[in-house]
C-alpha cells in the first residue's frame, strides 16, 4: 500500500515593522499565536518579526513562491538583540541626518534599521533626482564599522513608514491593511464621477489615493447597466437627456425639454427602452 504524502504546510503571516507588508512563512510544527515574536530565515539572513495572522494549513499548489521557514519562537536573548538594534537604528538615523545636512545633500532621510545580526545598517531615503552619496557612505562606515546600504524608496513607502491620517479621518490604508501597492490611475477617479481636484483625490504621499482602486471594478460594472450622460432617453414625462449619474443609487438625472429635472432609476429607463415606450 502506497502511503500518501502530506504536502500541506502550516503558513503564518509575519510583519517586520509595525507598519508594512505581511510576509508568509512555513511555521512547520511550531505552535504559534498572533503577536508572538519569531525568528525567521530571509534573503538577508535571520530576522525577527511579529506573527500577525493565525496559522493556516495550505496545500502545495497554494503555497507562496520562495517560501522560507520560521526558525523558532523568539527567546529572551533574541528580544534583547532586537532592543539593541532599535537603539542602533535611532543612533544611525540621527548621525546620518546630521551628515546629510553638513554635506547639503538633496535627499530626505526616512528611516534607518540594523539587521538582526548587526551585519548591515540600512538607510531609507527619498530624493527627486540622483544623489552622489559616496562621501556620506564613508562617514557612515567610519562611524558604525559595518556594512552600509542606502536604499531609495518612493513616496508611497515613505507614507507607510511615517504614518498619518487620511482625508477620510481614518488611519492610512497602507498602515492598517494594505500589504502591497496596486496601480492607481486618474481613470479610476473619472469612472467614480469624482471631482478631479488634486486635494480631493491625493493621499498623504501626494499620489492618487489607494482607495480609488477599491471599488473601481464595481463602478465599471454598474455603469454598463446605466444610460450614459448626453444620451436621449424616454421617461414617463416624455423624452429627455441624461445629465448626471448616481452610481450608488443606480439612478440618473434627466432634463426634459421644458428644463425640468427628474431622477429616474436606470432600470426603469432600460425597461422603457426595451419595450419602446
Amino acid at each position: 500500500m502506497v502511503q500518501k504524502i502530506n504536502s500541506e504546510k502550516n503558513i503564518i503571516g509575519v510583519r517586520f515593522k509595525k507598519r508594512g507588508k505581511v510576509y508568509s512563512f512555513d511555521a512547520s510544527y511550531i505552535p504559534l499565536k498572533r503577536d508572538e515574536k519569531v525568528i525567521v530565515n530571509t534573503e538577508s539572513g535571520l530576522a525577527i518579526g511579529s506573527v500577525v495572522t493565525e496559522v493556516k494549513l495550505l496545500p502545495q499548489d497554494e503555497l507562496p513562491e520562495n517560501l522560507k521557514k520560521v526558525v523558532r519562537k523568539a527567546n529572551e536573548e533574541d528580544l534583547k538583540i532586537e532592543a539593541e538594534n532599535i537603539e542602533i537604528g535611532k543612533s544611525a538615523f540621527a548621525f546620518c541626518l546630521e551628515k546629510i545636512k553638513e554635506r547639503s545633500l538633496p535627499m530626505k532621510l526616512i528611516d534607518a534599521e540594523s539587521l538582526f545580526d548587526k551585519s548591515k545598517i540600512v538607510f531609507y531615503f527619498t530624493a527627486e533626482s540622483r544623489v552622489d552619496f559616496r562621501k556620506l557612505v564613508k562617514d557612515l562606515v567610519q562611524e558604525f564599522k559595518t556594512r552600509i546600504e542606502l536604499r531609495q524608496i518612493w513616496v508611497r513607502s515613505e507614507a507607510r513608514i511615517l504614518g498619518g491620517i487620511g482625508i477620510c479621518g481614518r488611519e492610512l490604508c497602507c498602515l492598517s491593511f494594505l500589504n502591497s501597492f496596486e496601480p492607481v490611475s486618474i481613470k479610476m477617479a473619472k469612472e467614480q464621477n469624482m471631482l478631479l481636484n488634486p486635494e480631493k483625490i491625493s493621499g498623504r504621499c501626494g499620489r492618487l489615493m489607494c482607495c480609488l482602486a477599491f471599488e473601481y471594478d464595481n463602478y465599471v460594472k454598474a455603469k454598463r447597466k446605466m444610460p450614459k450622460c448626453g444620451m436621449s432617453v424616454q421617461t414617463a414625462d416624455g423624452r429627455g437627456t441624461v445629465t448626471r449619474q448616481n452610481i450608488l443609487e443606480e439612478t440618473v438625472v434627466v432634463v426634459l425639454p421644458d428644463g425640468k429635472e427628474v431622477e429616474i432609476s436606470a432600470e426603469e429607463i432600460m425597461e422603457r427602452s426595451s419595450f419602446g415606450l
